[in-house]
């Protein structure tokens, strides 16, 4: 009952926090969506691929919504106004094409697809951009909403916004999955109980939009690609010249990428380099290792129990996986090692979701809070809380701008991110030291000067729709006692001497951004370790 009572109030104000999800929709001065002289006569040519067998997406038509309520997208909680960014939304639609395998589709990821089914379609994409361009960093962000919770969610924003704000990307959502607009059955248990389509939450802003399954999602993920890369007619990014346009998604949004690296990245050159964030492994429900190529009602065509990506694509892809992808999540087979367009970074004592992915993240700003540990057991306010106290380590977020940061500086100059250490696994088990953290991995000050024990794993390993809740995604965090926290640390300034050598050994060896080393200590600082007496 008081689960229901919560529950019940929280559906009465979530229309109301999902307008909040999003930055107020701003007038824009000198935005010209339609190009330098406000024509959409004489469309520029889709450029024809020097690949006879590349695939060519047609542009699809791009439109202002209506006039009525606020974009809705789950993520920050608060408007960009006063960090100097601004967004706008654009509905974009066409024919897509669904596609079939036309050889096995194996663990080596070198897939062969053809075009089968086609139907029409209608998606938005969210746009945040820098108010003066001239902090524009030259690259475009572009992030395939998540979906498991049942509603349009972007995580890597969440995840990455202080990064992307402070470095001047621009960010671009995209909603390519039916769930999202249509609804449907939450693929997970659900904090909600029910999914929270764009159409029920803003029918008057969203009722024109139409999906026709997700068999069609690489498509409508692609053409928004196209409209971007290639405008013609309403052109998303203004006059705006960008070099980079790197796509990017989280959890199932990852494999879904997974899947169109290995079926279309060898064939498209829509984009110069792929963001892969805490893939999934091959678990019950899920069907595989990545995305599946097609689904019911169109031909049901999962992917491979194992997959790797391709090791022969020709842009950058940087995979950054969680301690707890490797089991919990099941990604652990498909490890492949590194080579010239691929790194693998695994971040030791991060959990799959945690408390700043999906709490204190939404409000996260930029300064000292984010580098903090918070000890609670409830992941989402109100509707769900946990046995334990969930995954509250910071080195996620900050190894994943570091890891995006790379990336970026790879595609613009070619120098390649280093090579991390995988972390140590024997058994099938990952190895842990005196205080629990694993050994191995990218390493941290939150586990090279221990003060908790971070683990992406709870003893909730049960993945699927047969799960009470989602806990088992968000690992645990236990904070050392005092007495170990005093044998460790003899006085305060011998702690943050110990998070400032490795904080900055860590942007040296190229795993965290100075500026976040900077914030890192500074929480140190401002902290009370070890504890007074």
């Amino acid at each position: 009952m008081k689960l229901f009572n919560a529950v019940s109030r929280f559906l009465l104000i979530i229309p109301l926090l999902a307008m909040l999800f999003a930055c107020e929709t701003p007038t824009i001065p000198d935005y010209d969506p339609l190009g330098c002289d406000g024509s959409i006569d004489s469309p520029t040519p889709t450029p024809t691929p020097a690949d006879n067998h590349a695939f060519i997406y047609p542009n699809p038509t791009v439109e202002l919504p209506p006039d009525a309520g606020s974009p809705i997208v789950m993520g920050t909680m608060y408007s960009l106004k006063n960090y100097g960014y601004e967004q706008v939304e654009y509905f974009y639609g066409g024919t897509a094409n669904s596609y079939v395998n036309t050889s096995e589709l194996k663990r080596d990821g070198k897939w062969d697809v053809a075009a089968a089914d086609s139907a029409e379609y209608k998606s938005r994409m969210l746009i945040y951009r820098p108010i003066d361009m001239s902090r524009f960093n030259g690259t475009v962000v572009m992030e395939w909403l998540n979906v498991t919770g049942a509603v349009d969610t972007s995580a890597e924003w969440t995840i990455l916004h202080t990064e992307l704000i402070r470095s001047g990307y621009i960010y671009v959502a995209i909603s390519a999955q039916s769930i999202g607009i249509e609804g449907g059955e939450p693929p997970l248990p659900n904090p909600m109980g029910m999914a929270m389509p764009l159409k029920n939450l803003a029918p008057r802003r969203y009722k024109s939009l139409s999906h026709p399954g997700d068999s069609f999602s690489y498509d409508i993920f692609a053409q928004a690609a196209q409209a971007i890369r290639h405008p013609q007619g309403i052109s998303p990014l203004g006059d705006v010249q960008f070099e980079r346009l790197i796509a990017m998604g989280e959890s199932q949004s990852a494999g879904r990428l997974v899947t169109f690296i290995n079926a279309f990245g060898k064939k498209t050159d829509l984009f110069d380099g792929y963001f892969i964030h805490s893939r999934l492994g091959y678990k019950d429900g899920f069907k595989g290792a990545s995305g599946p190529l097609s689904e019911l009602p169109q031909t049901d065509v999962p992917t491979a129990a194992e997959v790797i990506i391709r090791e022969d694509i020709d842009k950058p892809v940087m995979d950054v996986q969680t301690e707890a992808d490797l089991f919990v999540l099941g990604s652990y087979p498909n490890r492949q090692d590194d080579n010239d367009m691929f790194r693998l970074w695994e971040i030791t004592g991060a959990a799959h979701a945690d408390y700043y992915s999906m709490n204190s993240g939404m409000y996260a700003t930029g300064d000292e809070t984010q580098a903090d540990i918070i000890i609670s057991k409830r992941p989402v306010p109100v509707v769900l809380k946990c046995d334990d106290p969930v995954s509250s380590a910071p080195q996620h977020h900050f190894v994943c701008k570091a890891a995006l940061a790379a990336l970026n500086t790879w595609i613009k100059d070619g120098t390649k991110p280093p090579t991390a250490d995988r972390i140590e696994v024997v058994d099938g088990a990952i190895v842990r030291d005196e205080f629990g953290n694993a050994l191995g991995g990218i390493r941290s000050p939150y586990v090279d000067v221990p003060v908790a024990t971070f683990s992406g794993e709870n003893g909730l390993q049960d993945m699927g729709k047969e799960s009470e809740n989602i806990c088992f995604l968000f690992g645990t965090t236990a904070m050392l006692d005092d007495a170990t926290l005093q044998s460790l640390y003899p006085n305060h300034q011998t702690y943050v001497d110990a998070v400032s050598a490795h904080a900055y050994k860590a942007v040296e060896d190229g795993f965290l951004l100075a500026a976040d080393a900077e914030i890192i200590v500074n929480a140190a600082e401002a902290g009370d370790i070890p504890p007074v007496q």
